[in-house]
């Protein structure tokens, strides 16, 4: 067996609060190898990197996911016994619930109200001084996420439960009071979304049955019972949250526009597909998901390596973005290389890589990218702004991160269009 390279710290968590996304990347270079050893909060820790390490770890015959989210992430990100956590049968029997959201039709669905959205909210940021896009965003996607997935929300509620939502996903990285206002933020919403189930299951509230709330409200499990009504409640928040994290990406788009205005006639134009090569580039370029964690269910070797059942292992996900070998001149911005991609599940893995049906990919992923692009629709074609001088700086040791104002624009004006583009 070959000895794996050892971080030599007694624990490397405080570091890795300190470092933000390069801490695995660093350490790879550091010992010159795709795979080493640390501890991370009193439990030992095996960190991989790699393409071929990608196509390991999301072989379902070696892995599994259950018990590896930290307890903090639960608290804040994730809850507790959602399809993230789930292996083998159960995990495909509950994720076929979630890929049954992903029809064409239903993203289209949800792709027109988010143009919607955009499109009113472009009519009040006329009227103010400045707008910061990422708080804005956040809304916009909450309202058409709600209303997709069949959750009642009340315009006086929208700036509350969007907020809730981002502190969900901005806490679990948080050392103090971000961590807190993450947990507070997932009691209350989850208080929320409790009692919208509840209300599905008395019929008191009645949502459109091809909704979210419904289908989630009146699934079955494996063993023929509903779901616990607080699995219920965290798997119907499983689909709104993560659309709302998509403020975000809507960030960097606008970032990355303002930086590189060469790409604004380029989308403008609608040169074929080229939408779809900034996207990718901005999901490639932009640090989202810092690392992704699973088990081995039994003791196997890999490369001469051994891998003990039940330790944690962690794949590089920012690192292997920004691989030269698999990315050339990776720190630059370069939607073109997409060209050129071969679309294999396990070197571009921003939201997890496998399968997305029988897998532990992301189910919302399309969402993710047609939403990018109706922003970018919107962005590029409907709206006039000015970028006044700000902080735009992105903090890669900070998890998750954004650009440090939130990209704020003043003098807006909405151009109009009669036309939603086939995204």
């Amino acid at each position: 067996m070959k000895n794996i390279p050892h971080d030599n710290t007694l624990d490397s968590s405080i570091s890795l609060l300190l470092e933000g996304y390069p801490f695995l990347k660093k350490r790879m270079e550091d010992h010159q190898t795709d795979i080493f050893q640390t501890r991370l909060l009193g439990e030992k820790v095996i960190c991989i990197h790699g393409k071929e390490a990608a196509a390991l770890f999301y072989d379902n015959a070696y892995f599994w996911r259950e018990g590896v989210l930290p307890k903090r992430v639960q608290q804040t990100l994730m809850g507790k016994n959602g399809v993230q956590m789930l292996d083998g049968e159960a995990h495909r029997h509950r994720k076929a619930l979630f890929m049954s959201f992903m029809s064409r039709d239903r993203i289209d669905d949800l792709m027109g109200l988010m143009l919607r959205y955009w499109r009113a909210y472009a009519r009040k940021w006329e009227k103010m001084e400045r707008v910061v896009l990422f708080d804005e965003a956040r809304e916009v996607l909450c309202l058409a996420a709600c209303e997709w997935a069949g959750v009642p929300l009340k315009p006086t509620e929208v700036r509350e439960h969007a907020q809730e939502y981002i502190e969900m996903i901005y806490g679990f990285g948080g050392a103090t009071t971000r961590y807190w206002r993450g947990i507070h933020a997932r009691n209350v919403s989850e208080k929320w979304n409790k009692k919208i189930i509840e209300d599905i299951r008395s019929r008191k509230l009645e949502v459109p049955e091809n909704s979210a709330a419904y289908q989630i409200a009146w699934f079955r499990d494996l063993d023929g019972e509903l779901l616990d009504l607080h699995v219920a409640t965290v798997e119907l928040m499983n689909v709104v949250r993560p659309i709302v994290a998509i403020a975000t990406y809507v960030a960097f788009s606008a970032l990355a526009l303002h930086e590189h205005p060469e790409q604004v006639e380029k989308i403008r134009t609608g040169e074929e597909k080229y939408a779809q090569l900034f996207v990718q580039e901005v999901r490639r370029f932009y640090p989202f998901t810092p690392f992704l964690g699973a088990r081995p269910h039994r003791d196997f070797e890999w490369k001469g390596h051994q891998f003990k059942e039940g330790t944690l292992v962690l794949l590089d996900v920012f690192g292997m973005l920004h691989d030269p070998e698999m990315w050339p001149d990776p720190y630059a911005f370069k939607p073109e290389r997409f060209t050129e991609w071969s679309g294999s599940p396990f070197d571009f893995i921003p939201q997890g890589g496998g399968d997305h049906y029988t897998g532990h990919r992301c189910a919302g992923e399309w969402i993710t990218i047609k939403a990018m692009k109706v922003a970018l629709q919107f962005l590029t074609q409907e709206v006039k702004y000015i970028v006044p001088e700000q902080d735009l700086e992105v903090d890669i040791h900070k998890m998750p991160t954004l650009p440090k104002s939130g990209f704020e624009i003043s003098d807006v004006q909405y151009t109009g269009s009669n036309v939603y583009a086939e995204v």
